[in-house]
């Protein structure tokens, strides 16, 4: 069997707004803007992306699911993330070598340090 992997779905209360936000921190291609959701993808032709799509609840508690980064240099993109509207998240992860950063709908994510070893 051979699957490939096409997109994760993120809920969103503004799936165009979140989806356009995603965009400018990733630097990828809007592939879908149609009414009822949002696709981005690295490139237009590369898969997986990440598809925004409108719910109606909000988001309570902490992502059972989230996406984790390695950039080139931490300090520097945490920096970009929080200027383009990503806040500091606290979900118990104590100190670590990581950042926990939250986009404009509350959705957790990682900003990792370098690789070691």
């Amino acid at each position: 069997m051979t699957l490939e992997w096409e997109q994760v779905i993120v809920d969103a209360a503004d799936p165009a707004a979140l989806g356009r936000w995603w965009a400018e921190a990733l630097g990828w291609a809007v592939v879908d803007d149609s009414s009822d959701e949002f696709e981005i993808r690295p490139a237009p032709e590369r898969l997986p992306g990440l598809l925004f799509v409108a719910v109606p609840e909000k988001k309570t508690v902490k992502n059972r699911l989230h996406l984790d980064f390695r950039p080139q240099d931490q300090a520097a993109e945490v920096a970009r993330l929080l200027a383009l509207g990503a806040r500091h998240a606290d979900v118990g992860q104590g100190e670590q070598p990581w950042v926990t950063l939250m986009d404009p709908e509350g959705n957790e994510f990682c900003v990792l340090g370098q690789r070691q070893g």
